[in-house]
């Protein structure tokens, strides 16, 4: 059943995951922390930051991951079928289409309105990460905190200053130096992290 499961919520993710990895966050997110309950929030950042620092696509390397905690190898081989097989179909088709019908107004409308929908579920899937990394228990945790008695005690004891400083000193460099590369960055991040936790 795990198998048959992990399949169809890859499955649906890949067939609606428009804008490549980025955009595939929130449906990923609904699907194995909200629908099925597969992973926490705290282990869906480090899902990300794993996907990101492997090599291939994020989507295949999330359901790999996944479905590999799940139901072992066979898991992650149904859950990375699940995710592939649509793009297999609708490159193919969209191909055979795009070149037989690329002049038309019509296909050239559908794409470009399928742009800010892409912008829109990256920022989606952008804010959700950087909640969970800058306070403990992520969106949930800070309304939570914001609803208790103290709520200014509450937020100050779950917010985490150092991430927020490595997020902050990690977009700083990026965006000054344009031809860095992002994987130092990261690297970066992760050797500070190591040594604070070590100190």
């Amino acid at each position: 059943m795990i198998y048959l499961q992990l399949f169809l919520a890859f499955l649906q993710i890949g067939a609606f995951s428009f804008g490549g990895g980025y955009a595939a966050m929130p449906l990923i997110q609904a699907q194995v922390i909200d629908r099925y309950g597969w992973l926490s929030m705290s282990d869906f950042t480090d899902l990300v930051t794993i996907a990101e620092m492997t090599p291939g696509p994020i989507a295949i390397n999330a359901a790999t991951f996944v479905g590999n905690q799940m139901a072992g190898i066979p898991g992650a081989l149904c859950a990375t079928l699940g995710v592939i097989l649509p793009s297999c179909l609708f490159v193919s088709i969209l191909a055979y289409l795009y070149n037989r019908y690329r002049n038309l107004s019509v296909m050239k409308g559908v794409l470009g309105t399928l742009r800010p929908a892409v912008v829109a579920m990256i920022l989606s899937a952008g804010l959700s990460i950087l909640l969970s990394c800058i306070f403990e228990g992520g969106l949930a945790g800070m309304m939570a905190a914001l609803e208790s008695a103290s709520a200014s005690a509450a937020l100050a004891s779950g917010f985490r200053w150092r991430h927020l400083l490595l997020v902050i000193a990690a977009f700083f460099v990026l965006r000054k130096w344009k031809n860095v590369n992002p994987i130092l960055v990261m690297t970066g991040c992760g050797i500070v992290e190591l040594i604070c936790y070590l100190i």
